[in-house]
């Protein structure tokens, strides 16, 4: 080996290898102590959603119950999940036969307007959004013997992808990594510092889940593979469910309920809702099918992992088996490269290596040494694998694989967006509660696709689907027209690749006569691609009101999800509008609902704030919350890394000294 190399290779691991200076306090989760009194004393008793599906809009409401069962008077705060497309447009506090509606506002002016309430000793709630899938509920005021019933809702658009449908209620919110200082921490990051439970414990309050679900076509292969539920069949097309009494302990991972409509169809189609100041629309367009070429060029793949200690015991083992089947799928003229990350990375090779046998067998010998330890650092992972040199006339695409529980999501997006060239970036989340948040801002920064693996026997058909995505896009170059029909403000402006077999989906505004044609255009597997659809053979209806909600949640999400880690003033200005105008909860607009009358006398105290503590998920261990700090040398999770590098490198020396040495014995 060439001494360059080698001192290249240990300078890249020295900052893993350095001793760590003891840091200052991080904002991070920590382990619940409970007291004297117990978790009797803890304010949160229930949570149950009710799920109504028609067509491809969900409607969904969640009821939390709040009670106090000790002396002194407390002010909750509880943190929890919602889907990363909810759009929450209703929330009420219900106090003994009072029913009080909230009212959208400002993001500061509704926390002053609590602050106040909370100071005065009237009762109060408070709904912020901290992701666009982690919300705070604080509820300020809850005497002794109170029964306070917290009641919000929100609609979502369910699009199938390969014509299965998947419904999914998070039901808890993961234990985040951050770098940052408590003294440092921003108002908005302090909701990382949340009280967990330890690994095994099941929650302190109850669950309870029903639905049901109605279509116009008949359902099939209906499976809830999250949790026991119990089914309710009327006909074909319509089926209730609940979770079955077994299911009380249930809140520590996502429900997620899947099916298909007979005859492998999608409701597909245009609605159009009439009525108010403003009209909206929604069109739902099945993609044609996909079609494999016959000679694929070669690829190559930058596989990201994380071995973090929330990844340690079952998310790990279920991203090895992900990584597998991955590696199974590559070809000897496709090249790889695999970086593993925790709270610091490191590199398998300087470039990606042929994806020969024995380099892939000595990679996934290397993945399954791993046990899972240290932070969650991703985002310099990611800067290390986007700078990696490209292989000219090589497809690229970089896949991350992870349970993404991190806090600063916006950077590793940000980073993506800037630096991603002509390369594609999927992400696979690993784990029964994964941060939806981040594996779908990812894939849509890098122009991929998201994948959730919740258990091991989901990762050989992910793993399917990602490949096809990888060989063959469904459609490519797609431009709409609107002839006739007034349509205006739509989201989303341009559309990408589409590279899942799931439907195209364009909201919109319209006015005037609901006439005309929406055609689109593109490109698919056979040649161009050409539908068009008659916008008079759709009536206008009242009762897709929720299509309102759904638009603005959509341009909401273009404008602030998945932005860059700040937006503009202006921008700010907008989501602010739009929040107060649509009644939607945005990281700039709240829910706050007070009950004016003056309850906490001064005899009672000023009263006790109590952090609802959350449930780890299931599978995941107390390592995601804390562990001892590695103090002295390099992480042990990486050292094997960098013996195989070495390795790797030695290896790819000698092949070069001997043919030097054949090419001068043939000279």
């Amino acid at each position: 080996m060439r001494p360059h190399a080698l001192t290249a290779l240990l300078l890249l691991f020295a900052p893993v290898a350095l001793a760590a200076a003891p840091p200052d306090k991080t904002l991070s989760p920590y382990f619940f102590v409970e007291g004297a009194e117990g978790t009797d004393a803890l304010p949160l008793k229930d949570t149950s959603a009710q799920l109504e599906v028609t067509g491809v809009i969900a409607r969904v409401k969640v009821t939390q119950v709040y009670a106090n069962e000790g002396q002194v008077p407390l002010h909750a705060r509880y943190v929890f999940p919602a889907s990363t497309r909810a759009a929450v447009n209703a929330m009420r506090m219900r106090l003994g036969d009072r029913t009080i509606e909230a009212r959208i506002r400002e993001k500061q002016a509704a926390r002053a307007e609590f602050a106040k309430a909370k100071r005065e000793g009237k009762s109060a709630s408070l709904l912020e959004q901290e992701r666009p899938n982690v919300f705070t509920m604080d509820v300020a005021n809850v005497l002794p013997g109170d029964r306070i019933e917290v009641e919000l809702e929100y609609t979502e658009l369910l699009v199938p992808t390969e014509g299965i449908y998947e419904l999914v209620f998070p039901t808890v919110v993961g234990p985040r990594y951050s770098n940052q200082t408590e003294e440092r921490a921003s108002e908005e990051a302090k909701w990382v510092q949340s009280p967990y439970l330890h690994e095994g414990k099941a929650p302190t309050y109850g669950f309870h889940l029903s639905g049901r679900i109605s279509s116009a076509l008949p359902l099939r292969d209906l499976s809830v593979p999250s949790h026991a539920v119990d089914l309710r069949w009327n006909g074909s097309s319509e089926v209730g469910f609940a979770l079955k009494p077994t299911e009380l302990a249930g809140g520590n991972r996502d429900f997620v309920l899947r099916y298909r409509l007979t005859g492998e169809r999608i409701e597909s189609g245009l609605m159009l809702q009439q009525g108010g100041p403003e009209n909206f629309f929604l069109l739902l367009l099945e993609p044609p099918a996909r079609v494999r070429p016959e000679q694929l060029p070669p690829r190559e793949y930058v596989y990201i992992l994380d071995v973090s200690g929330s990844m340690r015991g079952f998310p790990l083992e279920t991203a090895k088996r992900v990584m597998r089947e991955l590696a199974a799928g590559m070809r000897p003229q496709d090249s790889f490269n695999v970086v593993l990350f925790s709270g610091a990375h490191a590199l398998m090779a300087p470039r990606s290596v042929p994806a020969t046998a024995e380099n892939v067998e000595r990679a996934m010998n290397l993945i399954d040494s791993q046990s899972g330890g240290g932070g969650t650092e991703l985002l310099p992972a990611l800067e290390e694998a986007l700078a990696l040199p490209a292989a000219p006339g090589v497809a690229r695409s970089f896949v991350v694989v992870t349970d993404g529980f991190i806090s600063q999501e916006r950077g590793v997006f940000e980073h993506i967006r800037k630096n991603l060239n002509q390369a594609n970036v999927f992400s696979f989340g690993i784990g029964s509660s994964v941060n939806r948040y981040l594996v779908d801002g990812v894939a849509k920064a890098g122009g991929g696709e998201p994948f959730v693996v919740t258990t091991p026997e989901e990762a050989r058909t992910e793993v399917t689907r990602f490949r096809k995505y990888i060989e063959s896009p469904v459609l490519t170059d797609i431009r709409v027209s609107y002839e006739g029909f007034e349509a205006y403000d739509l989201e989303p402006p341009a559309l990408p690749d589409l590279l899942a077999s799931r439907p195209l989906v364009i909201f919109g505004k319209w006015r005037g006569k609901p006439q005309g044609r929406i055609t689109v255009r593109g490109v698919s597997g056979e040649g161009p691609f050409v539908r068009s659809v008659d916008v008079a053979a759709s009536k206008p209806s009242t009762e897709y009101s929720a299509l309102r909600y759904l638009w603005a949640r959509a341009r909401i999400s273009a404008l602030s999800d998945f932005n860059l880690n700040q937006e503009s003033d202006d921008e700010k200005q907008e989501v602010t509008r739009l929040g107060l105008q649509y009644n939607l909860l945005t990281r700039f607009t709240s829910f706050i609902a007070v009950h004016e009358q003056v309850r906490r006398t001064p005899a009672q105290g000023e009263g006790k704030d109590v952090k609802q503590p959350l449930p780890l998920p299931e599978g995941v261990s107390d390592a995601a919350v804390g562990e001892p700090p590695v103090q002295y040398g390099a992480e042990p999770e990486l050292t094997g890394l960098a013996l195989f590098a070495l390795t790797l490198l030695g290896v790819t020396a000698a092949l070069r000294r001997r043919a030097g040495f054949e090419t001068r014995r043939a000279g």
